[in-house]
């Protein structure tokens, strides 16, 4: 049993509470069980409990055995003070406050029902792509509408954070952050990591000198990306070179060994030369996109500043020196959507959070609820137990969903787990 199938029972009330005492004998009675706390501390705060004459206010801390208040130090943290019940499912060892009183307890040992464990047990233990597969039918409607739409925020606060740290490393520059987590997303999984790396050793404040330059913005990117130390296959590499040793000299550049990218299982449109040729040209049309972020209204106009196509060279190539079949490489619709699901949004959100200007958290919800799902496996799974895909809001649910609490087990964190016991 975990822990938290005892949280779940005293959050809910779910044991049997008739004629209630402590373990010493006391009548107790739980007027209210407090509020769940999901920080450091208790496990309940505001709790108001009655032993014998006397009500309590304070706190509740649980676990499955008494002595784990002594394993985990609790004996020693002043936030325990406030202890005014420990809820357990054994009492292995009786409990004292520093000043030598018993520290009253409650065992559920006898109290739980004999259903409701066995229908915890086969949730968690449940082998299905998630736990809950066979039985998610049951829960209504309006139970999953409201428990993704919850799901949805802190999806976009959990990306937020993310945000905050992109601020913090730029001492709180906007465009820089937005360009950094923008790279990050330019390299989907399999080159994120690598893709940061390159915006931080070629920042924004250095490729907004060359702006208006588009060649030397390749240059600056492709150089510092190490894919133009290899002698040049053509004149295009060999002037991206000559561009990029000037630059490199002027600024004091040391570039990212080329190995670090990866090619391999990527679909040629999908190359780290193709992206970072694409990235070169949006920065080049939209030096500043953050601010012009903020100033697009409509999805329409936030889409059209990222509908830039990779310079002429890469029409005919997908790497340096490679010729391959002719074909414009613009950022497709599919990949720009995803750039704004896992930058634009994340960075309008938290922007109105920290300006106090909700029409920006608003704006983000909006783009969410206005552009398609994302297409992938999760999804599809979960289109299979019964879920419907209106939009990249309900996408990002219950993709959440899945990494955050079926994964993880937390099916008593969860409202559908939690509907399935109660």
């Amino acid at each position: 049993m975990q822990e938290a199938f005892l949280h779940f029972l005293w959050r809910w009330r779910r044991f049997d509470a008739q004629d209630l005492r402590t373990t010493e004998g006391q009548p107790l009675e739980i007027v209210h069980p407090g509020e769940p706390n999901t920080d450091a501390g208790p496990d309940f705060f505001n709790a108001r409990i009655r032993i014998g004459d006397t009500l309590w206010a304070g706190n509740v801390e649980i676990h499955l055995r008494a002595s784990e208040w002594t394993a985990h130090r609790h004996d020693a943290d002043r936030a325990y003070d406030n202890v005014i019940l420990h809820v357990v499912l054994d009492e292995d060892m009786v409990i004292t406050r520093a000043h030598g009183q018993r520290l009253p307890c409650l065992s559920l040992r006898s109290r739980i029902p004999v259903e409701l464990l066995q229908q915890y047990e086969r949730l968690i233990h449940a082998r299905d792509w998630v736990p809950c597969a066979s039985r998610i039918g049951e829960v209504s409607p309006m139970i999953k509408v409201g428990w993704l739409d919850r799901l949805l925020i802190e999806r976009l606060q959990e990306k937020t954070e993310q945000v905050a740290h992109r601020l913090a490393e730029t001492g709180r520059h906007w465009e820089e952050a937005f360009y950094r987590q923008l790279a990050y997303n330019f390299g989907l999984k399999i080159n994120a990591d690598t893709f940061e790396q390159l915006a931080r050793i070629t920042p924004l404040h250095l490729l907004s000198r060359h702006r208006h330059n588009l060649l030397q913005l390749e240059a600056l990117l492709f150089g510092q990306a190490g894919f133009l130390t290899d002698p040049p296959a053509d004149e295009y590499t060999r002037t991206l070179q000559r561009e990029y040793y000037f630059l490199q000299h002027k600024y004091q550049l040391n570039p990212l060994a080329a190995s670090q990218w990866k090619f391999f299982r990527l679909r040629p449109a999908g190359f780290p030369t193709v992206r970072i040729a694409q990235l070169a040209a949006l920065l080049h049309r939209t030096p500043q996109l953050f601010s012009a972020v903020l100033e697009a209204s409509q999805l329409s106009a936030i889409e059209q500043l990222f509908r830039v196509e990779a310079s002429p060279y890469w029409h005919t190539h997908h790497r340096f020196g490679k010729p391959s079949t002719s074909r414009r490489k613009p950022l497709s619709a599919s990949f720009v959507h995803l750039l704004l699901v896992n930058t634009v949004a994340p960075f309008l959100f938290y922007y109105g959070s920290q300006k106090n200007l909700p029409h920006y958290r608003n704006q983000a919800l909006y783009l969410l609820d206005d552009l398609p799902a994302e297409r992938n496996a999760v999804l599809e799974h979960w289109q299979q137990l019964g879920f419907a895909l209106p939009n990249a809001g309900q996408g990002q649910a219950l993709l959440h969903l899945k990494t955050r609490y079926c994964n993880a087990l937390r099916c008593l964190d969860c409202a559908i787990g939690i509907a399935l016991l109660r």
